[in-house]
């Protein structure tokens, strides 16, 4: 039976890799428009780019057919998992591949006596809890929205649990990934500890799938606590409620999550996850963990620490409905800053800074906020330095780029204070402008030399991560 009629109106290279794929995994391989449109972009507010194609794996063999098949007629690939990326990491090149991996569901093992367990890509984060609630464990790594742990490790995600627990890098034990040649390499183990060779399970983590795909990740579980409780305070005062979160983690209470939401982005989480009984001022979010005795002592001591900081009032609650709906309203604070300005997209910043620069950093952002007229809620991960403001882009021409400019204000402070451009987000095109700035170019010129030593051709995911070197843009 000849190739389908579909294929015929792509480029010679992408219609060769298009028959041979179809022969191979039928269906899965469509240019339906509809399926195209879900994968030319993820959730941030970044230009869309339609594939030439969906491929839809199964298997990590799918995906080293797919790839064997590109790396020899010099076709581009970009994974897609949730579609949950804001910086622009999934939005294909020209003439590209889109590798979706959400199929990809299986609970592979679970390894209840070594706190561990090995999932395939496209597995998220709340279905694994799930499949764990019963056994007493759990991932605490949570980004918010359906992210899959494909996706999460290649942006080395973290969240709102990251003060406690750390981030994807330091609860991924191994990975299986596929090289651009379709070779399938398995990184690390099951081992807590190993000194053999180079680190390349690190290396993967937070390569954003410009190095290989990654298909099967190795993780650490951990005990669901004892007793957990949640609490809120607000504060007049943006700096009091961040000097209150910096002094909670210097004085080394082992808080479970801190998160703060500016007086504006409450204002918006009021009116879309109807916290009727919360006014619109800057707001901690924490949470508590451990022994009934050992959350009586941490509260008591971070309630201290609010009231010398102004604090006005500070309200705990062990009761899990209470605790769900707190947690709902601030994941849901993108998409509540996004309905108080309807008609605007979005541009979500994510600097980050030692706890002691926070502080001044924040400070100074909400300054160069007001300064610049444009609203842009501020929401943070505190208790580890890391913050986002989501900037509203006016309808106005220049209104794009006014944003970036002060997109581009907030990196510069951050920088200056020994922080990053990103903190969990990655980079993917978004921040691409900022990794000089960040990096220097000898280091860049170091993870261009890795990049061209794995993926010679630039198949895999070409445009993200790093800037082209200074020769090739003069050229």
């Amino acid at each position: 039976m000849g190739p389908p009629f579909m294929f015929s109106a792509l480029s010679p290279s992408i219609a060769t890799v298009a028959r041979i794929l179809h022969q191979q995994m039928g269906e899965r391989v469509t240019t339906n428009e509809s399926i195209r449109e879900q994968h030319s972009h993820g959730e941030g507010w970044k230009r869309a780019s339609l594939p030439a194609l969906v491929v839809f794996a199964e298997g990590t063999e799918d995906v080293a057919l797919v790839l064997r098949t590109c790396h020899e007629h010099g076709v581009a690939v970009v994974a897609f998992g949730g579609g949950t990326s804001v910086e622009g990491h999934v939005t294909p090149a020209t003439d590209a591949i889109s590798l979706d991996l959400s199929r990809m569901t299986r609970v592979l093992a679970v390894n209840a006596d070594d706190l561990d367990c090995r999932v395939e890509a496209g597995v998220t984060r709340q279905s694994l809890n799930a499949h764990l609630r019963d056994m007493g464990m759990f991932f605490p790594v949570d980004p918010g929205g359906e992210a899959t742990f494909g996706g999460m490790c290649a942006t080395r995600a973290s969240g709102t649990a990251a003060v406690r627990y750390g981030t994807m890098r330091e609860n991924v034990l191994g990975l299986r990934v596929v090289m651009a040649d379709g070779r399938i390499v398995d990184t690390g183990g099951r081992v807590r500890k190993s000194s053999t060779g180079y680190d390349l399970t690190g290396l993967f983590i937070g390569s954003e799938g410009t190095l290989g795909i990654i298909t099967e990740i190795q993780l650490r579980l951990h005990g669901i606590p004892e007793t957990i409780a949640a609490a809120t305070c607000q504060f007049e005062d943006l700096a009091d409620a961040v000097r209150t979160a910096v002094s909670t983690i210097q004085v080394g209470v082992p808080i479970g999550r801190i998160e703060l939401l500016d007086d504006a982005q409450m204002e918006a989480c009021i009116a879309y996850s109807k916290l009727e009984d919360y006014r619109p001022i800057t707001t901690l979010f924490f949470e508590f963990q451990g022994s009934p005795e050992a959350v009586r002592e941490q509260v008591e001591m971070v309630e201290a620490i609010a009231a010398d900081n102004n604090g006005l009032g500070f309200i705990w609650s062990t009761s899990q409905e209470e605790r769900t709906r707190l947690w709902k309203a601030r994941h849901s604070a993108y998409w509540a800053a996004l309905a108080a300005y309807p008609g605007r997209n979005g541009i979500a910043t994510d600097a980050i800074v030692p706890i002691s620069a926070l502080t001044e950093l924040i400070t100074g952002v909400k300054a160069d906020i007001e300064a610049s007229g444009l609203p842009a809620p501020i929401v943070g991960h505190v208790g580890d330095g890391n913050f986002h403001t989501i900037i509203m882009v006016p309808p106005e021409p220049d209104g794009y780029e006014r944003a970036m400019e002060l997109d581009r204000r907030i990196v510069r402070r951050a920088l200056a204070l020994n922080g990053s451009c990103s903190g969990e987000h990655g980079i993917g095109s978004g921040k691409m402008e900022f990794m000089a700035a960040e990096h220097g170019e000898n280091a860049l010129e170091v993870m261009r030399a890795i990049k061209k030593a794995l993926d010679p051709q630039n198949i895999l995911n070409p445009g993200k991560l790093l800037p082209p070197a200074p020769d090739a843009t003069a050229a």
